[in-house]
């Protein structure tokens, strides 16, 4: 079974406590504190997996926990801290929080590990609370706890163009005529079940990678059949190939075929009907040349306005195929290179958060600030700060854990320099 979805269980591993000891040595009758510091808690990490393609994995197994950090010990010995869980995934997973359905993390264009929860640093020893006035605590600092969180894994698979249509329509036996996939071809609704891929291979290193979606019916958008779970492969894709029967072996129509998945296409994500399309009319073979010229124009006539080019093909004979595939690689140029990625829109949030913890802000020096910490660093791993949608992001994440305004309590003025890891800004109210 191609496992595309997956509920999981994360957390972290907690902080060791720090240790309450005192020096006991002959001779040294009334040695000073002596506990050590805890170990630092495992992080829960994200890397993707060439090898892997499906999250079938995760469907066995629910729960992932990294090692908890070790208890600091005498002598000012640190606790060993916890291992690691490294989760491996599929190129184009996608991570949401379980309980809001909003982004995360999107695993398409990492080429390096990501981590999701921050393991839980170690507390600190009775060694570090001496004082002139208190020169034998006996208390230490306990571990910051685990950070856990229910997940939802889903993969869209990567490729550059989706084949959508309605069942029966073609896509297979395209799609194992334009590429080495080899799907399984029959004459019944909802064939294929699984999204395939194949890549197209043209001259001169032109080429591109394109899924055959599976059949999209009526209602898909709203969960009908196996709506949901077709429609969010498209989403990745820059180019949708609209596969229609132009011989209506089965009596449909294409016009209307392809104004009903349009439909649907929008009300699943209205961003997807908007991407560039190209219909094949599929089927030609079948049909008079006569007839074939009638519905190519009535095809261009009803969609050539949206700007949609109209071919008609045949995928069994391959008539046609070549002017398509040139003219979908010549779109694909004029389009960005890296995969659709989607921006993260929430963050992890738990009980010992607080706005602001962690996040350092000084004044490196006159009309230059600098902002940093644990979750600034971590937030810049999950954002695309070049696109708008990761921008806008960041600029929440600042207003949201108070950092603008401790900026403005230091002095900042609009055309001052913010400083976060190696980036700089110019701040403007």
């Amino acid at each position: 079974m191609f496992a595309d979805r997956a509920r999981i269980f994360i957390r972290s591993g907690k902080g060791g406590d720090g240790h309450v000891s005192f020096r006991r040595e002959l001779y040294v009758p009334d040695g000073g504190p002596d506990g050590g510091d805890g170990g630092h808690g495992g992080d829960l990490i994200f890397v993707v997996d060439p090898g892997l393609n499906t999250l079938v994995d995760y469907r066995h197994k629910r729960k992932y926990c990294a090692g908890d950090g070790k208890e600091g010990g005498r002598r000012k010995c640190t606790g060993a801290s916890g291992e690691d869980m490294v989760l491996k995934v599929p190129a184009g997973t996608v991570i949401k929080d379980a309980e809001t359905g909003k982004v995360i993390l999107d695993m398409a264009n990492r080429s390096q590990p990501v981590v999701l929860l921050k393991g839980g640093r170690g507390g600190k020893g009775n060694q570090h609370y001496a004082t002139a006035t208190m020169q034998a605590p006996k208390y230490a600092q306990p571990g910051q706890s685990a950070k856990e969180l229910w997940v939802d894994l889903e993969l869209k698979v990567i490729a550059d163009v989706g084949l959508i249509g309605f069942p029966n329509v073609g896509k297979s036996t395209f799609l194992s005529r334009v590429t080495n996939a080899r799907p399984k071809i029959a004459n019944y609704h909802f064939t294929t079940l699984n999204p395939n891929l194949g890549v197209v291979d043209l001259p001169d290193g032109n080429g591109f990678v394109i899924a055959d979606i599976p059949g999209i019916i009526e209602g898909a958008s709203e969960g009908v059949g196996l709506g949901y779970e077709f429609l969010r492969h498209i989403e990745r894709t820059k180019v949708m190939i609209h596969l229609v029967d132009a011989a209506s072996v089965e009596g449909r129509d294409p016009v209307e075929d392809i104004h009903a998945i349009n439909k649907e296409l929008a009300a699943y994500n209205k961003e997807l009907a908007l991407r560039p399309q190209v219909i094949a009319a599929n089927k030609i073979d079948a049909m008079s040349p006569e007839d074939c010229q009638v519905m190519t124009d009535l095809l261009e006539e009803e969609f050539g306005p949206l700007g949609m080019k109209v071919f008609p093909i045949s995928a069994v004979s391959g008539q046609g195929i070549n002017d398509l595939l040139w003219y979908v690689n010549g779109l694909l140029k004029e389009l960005p290179e890296e995969p659709t990625e989607f921006e993260p829109e929430t963050m992890p949030r738990f009980d010992d958060d607080e706005p602001g913890e962690s996040i350092t802000v000084t004044m490196a020096e006159p009309g230059v600030f600098s902002v940093e910490g644990p979750k600034v660093e971590r937030m810049l791993g999950y954002t695309n700060l070049e696109s708008e949608k990761g921008f806008q992001f960041f600029q929440n994440f600042m207003k949201t854990n108070q950092v603008l305004d401790r900026l403005e309590e230091l002095g900042i003025q609009e055309g001052d320099t913010v400083r976060v890891y190696g980036l700089e800004f110019d701040y403007y109210k």
